[in-house]
């Protein structure tokens, strides 16, 4: 018991990026103390303490892309850099006293429900219990690379994006990237000034609207907000309420969706070259993919010393990179901006739940969970930001922020012995899922694309519903669509969790 005679969960937090933060914080705030954050690397920040290869740069707004409890008034750029977003996030870390709450080089390699809580490997051996556990692993972790003949062959320098070795020097090197999303884009952008030549292999042209992606934020705007918290939170309430639009556009065909695409259109007419620009256009409706946003792009792949190939690549050799056309393109850099095996969400870890199932057999016909937050057959246990997460729309803060708040008050109800465990119902589950997938069908992301929204089944692994919803869905925990075990005779008659 703690001092205020509720039961004390042990509580443990896979993951100490944006979401495992934001869940430490909602711990921090509702008086919660005995939890720690598992975190495999050695700082802070996931995403953005892996990813730190040249040029890196959200594509999403500083002001919005922050807490909502912690807004900040210090941003340099309007879409702020890479070591700029990992930089606050360790500033929340300290300013929440939660670095004392982070085992870093720790690896969970397992973890299993035995009766009545966890046990948690981890890949140096030890085990750790808890009654509940937290999957803050976060989307994009798992670098993906393409098993491509002879690559191991290459006699230069070879990385993936999210694993770049600052050793890499690329001034007046031949350089290739390989891939077209957001961080292919953002590195022939870098890369274009300084390399001798860049080569960008791409398999699938993406859209690209025009942002002000290298503007810098005023200070005088950081000081006038440093003085005016209230306003400048009322702003960030502001930002986020009109970034509303963004879940309109890609959820609902109409005119607003039209005129984002059409923008993406006018701004690949400003590729002069017929024939480059003709590379560059995708067949398929702009939005469908992750929108790449960039205010450098089009004017790098101009230049006389970047150039884009279209033709598969057949094989790596010690000299370079051979195409299907039997063109050797001979490098000293290889770059592969090949993104990430997206649906993996906490595996390879080994998940076991009740009865022995693992969460590769659960999963076996793709992700699925109970409003993003839990799943079928695994008790106690949360997911912040799984599947169906709204990487497409919404704010991810906003969304980890709500679902913190949402698992709190399951501790609250825990703490005062409403019951052992909880674990939502498979029909909770199913119907979720099912309104998931009508819901789905008007969307931007489901009219005809190959992206890594996808999954194996072809279903789209995206929140399809606006704000609203989400904050309905996640603003109090519902016993009815749980299995729940509990000493008590009788269940709250509202049957649902109350702080």
């Amino acid at each position: 018991m703690s001092k205020n005679g509720r039961r004390e969960p042990r509580i443990l937090i896979v993951g100490a990026g944006m979401s495992g933060i934001a869940m430490g914080v909602a711990l921090r705030e509702a008086g919660y103390e005995n939890f720690e954050i598992l975190e495999k690397g050695d700082d802070v920040g996931g995403v953005w303490h892996w990813n730190h290869y040249p040029g890196l740069s959200c594509d999403v707004p500083s002001q919005i892309y922050q807490y909502g409890f912690r807004p900040n008034p210090n941003w340099k750029h309007v879409f702020a850099s890479g070591d700029e977003i990992q930089q606050y996030h360790a500033e929340v870390v300290d300013h929440y006293g939660l670095r004392e709450k982070i085992r870093f080089g720790t690896e969970v390699a397992a973890a299993r429900w035995d009766e009545p809580g966890w046990t948690v490997e981890t890949a140096s051996g030890d085990e750790l219990s808890a009654d509940f556990v937290v999957m803050a692993t976060g989307l994009l972790h798992h670098p993906k690379i393409p098993e491509i003949p002879g690559r191991e062959t290459f006699a230069g320098r070879s990385v993936h994006s999210a694993r770049w070795d600052d050793e890499i020097d690329v001034t007046g090197k031949r350089v290739a990237v390989i891939g077209m999303g957001s961080t292919g884009v953002q590195l022939v952008s870098a890369f274009q000034p300084i390399a001798s030549t860049v080569r960008l292999f791409s398999r699938s042209p993406q859209w690209v609207v025009w942002a002000p992606t290298g503007i810098r934020q005023p200070s005088a705007v950081a000081k006038w907000l440093r003085r005016n918290p209230e306003t400048h939170d009322r702003i960030y309430r502001r930002l986020l309420k009109s970034s509303g639009i963004l879940a309109e556009i890609t959820t609902k065909p109409g005119w607003k969706r039209k005129l984002v695409q059409n923008m993406a259109r006018a701004h690949l007419l400003t590729i002069r070259d017929r024939e480059l620009r003709r590379k560059l256009t995708p067949d398929y409706q702009p939005l469908c993919k992750r929108q790449v946003v960039s205010g450098t792009f089009y004017r790098a792949v101009q230049k006389p010393n970047v150039d884009v190939v279209t033709d598969q690549i057949r094989e790596i050799r010690p000299e370079g990179i051979v195409t299907a056309d039997g063109t050797t393109h001979e490098l000293d850099v290889i770059v592969y901006a090949t993104g990430f095996e997206a649906h993996n969400y906490m595996r390879p870890m080994n998940l076991t739940g009740r009865d022995g199932a693992t969460i590769d057999q659960v999963w076996s016909g793709g992700p699925r969970a109970y409003r993003m937050s839990a799943i079928p057959g695994f008790p106690n246990l949360f997911t912040m930001l799984g599947p169906n997460s709204p990487t497409g729309s919404i704010s991810l803060q906003y969304s980890a922020e709500l679902t913190s708040k949402w698992i709190v008050q399951w501790l609250d109800a825990f703490g005062r012995g409403e019951f052992e465990s909880i674990e939502p119902t498979e029909q909770a589950t199913a119907q979720f899922n099912e309104a998931v997938k009508v819901a789905l069908g008007p969307t931007v992301w489901n009219t005809g694309c190959n992206s890594w929204y996808l999954k194996d089944d072809g279903t789209v692994d995206l929140w399809p519903f606006d704000r609203a919803t989400m904050r309905r869905m996640l603003s109090r925990p519902d016993f009815a669509h749980f299995k729940v075990e509990s000493n008590q005779q009788t269940l709250p008659e509202d049957k649902a969790v109350t702080r």
